[in-house]
């Protein structure tokens, strides 16, 4: 990748909202280790076709995301892949950080009195920035999770790894489709810390090097050929 078209450190318990366009790499940087980056994936040109984490996982065979993975549509399309990853162990089955629990297990911080140490959930996070594109609560759907691992015992009950967090470690997407991206830095919905984590994130944006027929994404599963193929219809004669 070329020397990056923009970087920023977004603190922890804050929300964002921008558009990768295809042929684009978002590198995010967990700068102290423990940050939670939660993400959700649209199409901005129609917004019903949203990122879709059951057959994210069910086409790649896998419970956790990492480098050769691919990021679904709902229509079977890629919007993103993961080409560098040192963290191992990304989580897309848990969802957000809702305000109801938030209040349970950190208290009620709110705006009026704490002014910008409040302490905001996943789940409001993602409702305002959906508002600025006119999507609604209904719109939501099972965002990414990254930074954080969550595994499954033998009793099918989740839990989060704390000992995973690493502080430096990287994550990139290179985007495959023109892309709306959603997140926020607030705490993972399982993440047992006594105290509302505030993590910062660097994020940086690069000019993706092309995909070739070599590609580990691209091979890293037959499904993930075919949603190539069906990306590079989308886009046929742009």
């Amino acid at each position: 990748m070329t020397e990056a078209l923009y970087e920023y450190t977004m603190p922890g318990g804050a929300h964002w909202s921008f558009r990768m366009r295809r042929g684009t790499a978002l590198r995010l940087t967990d700068v102290d280790g423990g940050a939670n980056v939660g993400m959700l994936f649209y199409n901005p040109e129609e917004k019903l076709e949203r990122y879709n984490a059951p057959d994210t996982l069910k086409g790649q065979h896998t419970f956790k995301l990492t480098r050769g993975h691919c990021l679904y549509s709902d229509m079977g399309r890629v919007f993103a892949s993961i080409v560098e990853d040192d963290f191992g162990w990304h989580d897309t089955v848990c969802g957000n950080l809702h305000p109801d629990t938030l209040k349970q297990k950190y208290g009620e911080h709110g705006y009026q009195q704490y002014r910008n140490g409040w302490y905001l959930s996943g789940h409001d996070s993602f409702l305002v920035e959906m508002a600025k594109y006119g999507l609604t609560e209904r719109d939501l759907a099972a965002n990414l999770n990254l930074f954080s691992k969550v595994a499954s015992g033998d009793d099918g009950a989740l839990c989060f790894d704390p000992s995973a967090a690493k502080a430096g470690a990287t994550v990139t997407l290179r985007f495959e489709m023109d892309t709306l991206v959603l997140m926020h830095t607030c705490p993972h919905p399982l993440n047992p810390a006594p105290e509302y984590p505030k993590k910062k994130v660097r994020i940086e944006m690069f000019k993706a090097d092309p995909v070739t027929e070599d590609d580990y994404c691209l091979n890293f599963r037959p499904e993930n050929a075919r949603a190539f193929e069906n990306n590079r219809l989308y886009y046929l004669g742009a």
